[in-house]
């Protein structure tokens, strides 16, 4: 690439333009008044405009010269980040993580989902958020490393994609306390008096709670409809309506929004799982996001306890009873003893 004009020059030129004038730019450079002079007439000359005119006893900046000063502005910030950069790139490799996630996984699992990964300190987390087929072709065309959903892949793709389960978690109803009925009210009856705001009619966790309306003859009351697990939970919070979330982030829901939890949407689920090419050689922090969960080591067994100090059996206890026989009555100390028997007498030879 051939540069119509020199750097130094314009760094000369500059210089000027924030110094005021030749003379206070040549004491900051350290140079001669003429030196810097002749390196600003260079630049004109290549650009082919003047960039100063006299003003007064000092100088002031052309149309031309106020263009030149917005680029130079512009190139010499970046130079002066340059080093820091640089020492930043080459001090640790980072790993680059791009993550899709599909729009119908809420925010709060989003961060658990991704707890695996967050510890690593040369992480670079990228997310973007979009709908599964969406998503799926940015896998294909390698801009994604990992898909983050609400439901596997399709099975009819050409892809060979890996479509791992991450986690489960119930649904449960929530609710701003404004809205909260009396301790003790039914759940059902809770919701058929409520206003509702259910997930957009494409997630599909909407497809298995229309299901579950319809088996216990229920029909609610929608006021609103989100794609945005997020806008659904901001709305619900403001009192807008009762709204299903996870439970897997009930404590963050209450937390956080302020919310209190209505009741179990019993045998309504949602899963979430990780797509990712299905491939030899994984992306490190991908394989990390699929590796199975450790497995929990059971505790040590405890010391067997010392036996029993084995009781000495006095005149009057008891002796233990036969294996399903009843227990033989201790004697009544109020009687007296039985005489031991007498030895037999044996005769002489």
């Amino acid at each position: 690439m051939t540069l119509a004009f020199n750097y130094k020059h314009l760094y000369y030129f500059w210089v000027v333009a924030k110094e005021g004038g030749m003379a206070r730019a040549a004491a900051r450079l350290g140079m001669a008044v003429q030196t810097v002079s002749g390196q600003v007439a260079e630049l004109e000359r290549s650009l082919g405009h003047s960039l100063l005119k006299p003003a007064g006893r000092g100088l002031a900046l052309t149309e031309a010269g106020q263009a030149a000063l917005q680029q130079a502005e512009a190139i010499f910030q970046l130079g002066q980040a340059l080093p820091a950069r640089v020492q930043e790139a080459g001090g640790q490799a980072l790993l680059r993580l791009q993550v899709g996630v599909n729009d119908g996984v809420p925010k709060l699992v989003v961060h658990r989902l991704l707890q695996p990964v967050l510890a690593e300190p040369r992480l670079r987390l990228r997310c973007r958020e979009s709908d599964l087929p969406a998503l799926l072709a940015d896998l294909a065309l390698h801009r994604l490393d990992v898909v983050l959903a609400d439901r596997p892949a399709p099975a009819d793709t050409p892809l060979r994609l890996l479509s791992h389960g991450l986690e489960t978690s119930p649904l449960a109803w929530y609710a701003a306390p404004a809205l909260c009925p009396t301790e003790g009210t039914p759940l059902l009856q809770t919701l058929a008096s409520l206003p509702l705001l259910l997930p957009g009619p494409q997630q599909a966790t909407r497809q298995r709670l229309d299901a579950w309306f319809d088996a216990r003859g229920l029909r609610p009351r929608v006021v609103g409809e989100f794609d945005d697990s997020a806008l659904l939970k901001a709305f619900g919070a403001g009192g807008m309506g009762a709204f299903p979330a996870p439970a897997l982030v009930h404590a963050e829901l209450l937390a956080r929004y302020g919310v209190r939890c209505l009741g179990p949407c019993q045998g309504v689920d949602e899963h979430y799982y990780a797509i990712a090419i299905d491939r030899r050689v994984q992306h490190p922090l991908v394989a990390r996001l699929l590796a199975p969960p450790p497995a929990v080591v059971p505790a040590p067994p405890a010391p067997p306890a010392a036996p029993a100090p084995i009781a000495t059996p006095t005149d009057n206890a008891a002796p233990p009873a036969e294996p399903g026989g009843a227990a033989t009555p201790a004697p009544d100390a109020t009687q007296a003893p039985h005489p031991p028997p007498r030895p037999r007498r044996r005769r002489p030879p």
